[in-house]
């Protein structure tokens, strides 16, 4: 039985917007609206909850070449970057693989950007149910290895890569993690932000935290169904947790909230990564719902989790 939020343990903070949403009146399931429509009330969300901030940031958009034509980017650097060239976080967005975009997801990068003193190179992959799986995959790993090969020619350390996401995003940064190694691709870490890792099996965090904690149960239904045939669930590009071989990869941050859908898939990742020898750690931000650093606005525990994934970033990226 899903836990009413009200008599769950949250965040004062999580309680208050997940009260004021409520009292909002009610907002379509994902299941009565088009993927469009979908789109543009994340946007909304975004931009009643994000955190405006200051950032001595510049930021360019491009596009690259991708597999199927052309992939929109946005490359963030520090103000006073000069002209060394900076490590790069490649960036994918989270969304559950059809919703989300460059924007939604700008505040996030321009803040890791400046905490951590490197580039941010962020992902406009193809979205499902348009193009459904493994468009997103092949997208982002395209990304992944332009910046390997021709990053430099943009100012982005080859030498000094760590890919990273949120939700969907974490799911595939840790796919390309996978792939990078196995492309001779060298990383320097994985930053792994509540992750979907697990397409098979169903932990009980789905049953405790799937209804009245933003992402619902209806909400992941829907993503599922937009994204990925049931077939492929096993298929270790949808559920990284089942790669037959997970050493040797880059030192991974993992981090969930405590009310959180994902947080038992985030945290038997980790797990499974330090059993294969992979270094990881798993960080756990007590009372907070799916989504919550993107709410920086009205969550403060963000900042929190976006210094540490800086300090984390700066850590791996030290020469």
């Amino acid at each position: 039985m899903a836990i009413d939020h009200n008599q769950a343990n949250l965040h004062p903070q999580a309680k208050a917007l997940l009260d004021f949403l409520a009292q909002a009146g009610r907002v379509p399931p994902y299941s009565e609206i088009t993927p469009p429509i979908a789109r543009a009330q994340m946007a909304e969300l975004i931009r009643r909850t994000k955190k405006n901030g200051d950032w001595s940031v510049t930021a360019r958009d491009q596009e690259i070449a991708g597999p199927a034509g052309r992939i929109r980017t946005r490359l963030y650097k520090p103000s006073a970057a000069g002209v060394a060239a900076r490590p790069v976080l490649v960036f994918f967005h989270g969304g559950g693989w059809c919703i989300g975009d460059l924007d939604t997801h700008d505040p996030v990068c321009r803040q890791l950007c400046q905490e951590a003193q490197c580039a941010v190179f962020s992902i406009d992959y193809r979205l499902a149910p348009e193009h459904r799986f493994p468009a997103a995959v092949e997208d982002c790993f395209a990304a992944l290895r332009f910046v390997a090969v021709e990053g430099l020619s943009l100012g982005m350390d080859a030498n000094r890569i760590a890919v990273g996401g949120d939700s969907a995003g974490g799911n595939l940064a840790a796919v390309c993690a996978i792939m990078a190694r196995d492309a001779d691709i060298k990383l320097a870490g994985q930053l792994l932000i509540y992750p979907a890792t697990d397409w098979v099996t169903r932990y009980p965090s789905r049953d405790d935290f799937g209804e009245g904690f933003l992402l619902t149960e209806e909400a992941m239904r829907w993503f599922a169904n937009n994204y990925i045939d049931e077939l492929d669930h096993s298929d270790w590009r949808a559920s990284p947790i089942l790669a037959p071989d997970l050493s040797r990869l880059a030192p991974a941050f993992i981090f969930c909230g405590g009310c959180d859908p994902l947080l038992g898939e985030g945290r038997a990742y980790a797990e499974k990564l330090s059993a294969a020898g992979t270094e990881a750690s798993f960080t756990l931000y007590p009372g907070q719902i799916h989504a919550f650093v993107n709410l920086g606005g009205v969550i403060s525990d963000a900042d929190k989790a976006l210094a540490e994934s800086a300090e984390f970033l700066k850590r791996v990226f030290r020469p």
